[in-house]
């Protein structure tokens, strides 16, 4: 009975220990958590998000939900949430439409709701294991990486697929360089950086990384013409030369990196680590980014969006044996 109280008692004090260790740190040398919004009967993996900056509306993936959660950053609440969808992984906000682009991974289909009802107006079929999403609000196209190796080009006026571009393996994070008319594309299977013209709408360059393995998110500073590469095998943080294809710089990071962003008017680099920390790097240089905290956060809160009108960065927290799943909305001190 006595060994039975106290083994009790130490699994209470080891639960104890894990549930202090996963809260996030409030106060931070560069920001600060000032809000959780909870996400009601949300399970399983979190996926990406995008935000309505006039409605002040984040839309959330929950791959593992089978659902789009839209939460009203204003009063902090989850307000609805759009069901029925297959593994929703890339999502886009397309402000003249009013409208939600939702790449699902399990069936490759991109449904597109408004964002004022939630009522789907129309779907894009593609091959399968629809992912990242981008918007190129200057020349209203939609971006989708997708399938065994593709990027779909959608017209956001009428949402139907105008183009293809094929490439070597399933693409990760991409970005697209419009003022130099080239999209640079994340291929962890075949650990390379893949280059599109956008004018020929094809690749037209292959960047091999020889540092480390899985590339997935990825930042572009086109103004510099560098790339900020997130690899997790090993952790690493590479910056590259856009112009040579050439790797400058290359650090340690937490592991589980899935997002990459940059405060513009600081130089910092966020990065959401599925391992529970928010690592935050300050520029020096065009090629020099030193580590100047971590952040704890939430064990499996990989996935983040920066909002630069509200300086602020919301980080997606999955459901656990500890809490629900949140958002957890961090404020970045000037």
């Amino acid at each position: 009975m006595q060994f039975k109280k106290l083994l009790i008692t130490a699994c209470i004090f080891l639960l104890c220990i894990q549930g202090c260790q996963s809260q996030p740190q409030v106060q931070g040398k560069s920001m600060s958590l000032v809000t959780s919004v909870e996400l009601p009967g949300v399970n399983g993996r979190i996926d990406h998000m995008a935000f309505d900056n006039f409605a002040q509306k984040i839309f959330v993936a929950a791959l593992g939900n089978n659902t789009v959660e839209v939460v009203d950053l204003k009063n902090n609440k989850a307000i609805h949430s759009i069901t029925n969808l297959n593994e929703p992984q890339g999502i886009a906000f397309i402000p003249e439409r009013k409208a939600i682009l939702v790449a699902n991974g399990g069936n490759g289909r991109c449904d597109v709701f408004s964002s004022e009802d939630y009522q789907k107006i129309t779907s894009i079929q593609l091959s399968g294991d629809a992912d990242n999403v981008r918007y190129d609000a200057i020349n209203k196209m939609i971006y989708v990486g997708y399938g065994d190796g593709g990027i779909a080009i959608i017209d956001a006026n009428t949402f139907k697929q105008l183009g293809d571009i094929k490439l070597e393996g399933h693409p990760e994070s991409f970005q697209l360089d419009i003022p130099h008319k080239k999209i640079y594309v994340n291929v962890p299977d075949k650990q390379q950086i893949e280059v599109i013209d956008l004018e020929k709408q094809q690749v037209t360059d292959r960047w091999k990384i020889t540092e480390a393995k899985s590339n997935f998110p990825m930042y572009l500073d086109a103004v510099n013409r560098r790339l900020v590469i997130g690899c997790r095998r090993p952790v690493k943080l590479l910056v590259i030369d856009t112009e040579t294809g050439k790797t400058k710089t290359s650090v340690e990071t937490s592991s589980d990196v899935d997002d990459i962003f940059c405060d513009v008017k600081t130089g910092n680099l966020y990065l959401s680590c599925g391992g529970g920390n928010i690592d935050v790097f300050k520029r020096l240089s065009n090629d020099n980014y030193q580590l100047s905290e971590k952040i704890v956060s939430k064990s499996g809160a990989r996935t983040s969006l920066w909002i630069p009108q509200l300086n602020r960065l919301v980080v997606a927290s999955p459901k656990n044996i500890m809490a629900g799943a949140a958002l957890l909305v961090y404020a970045i001190k000037d």
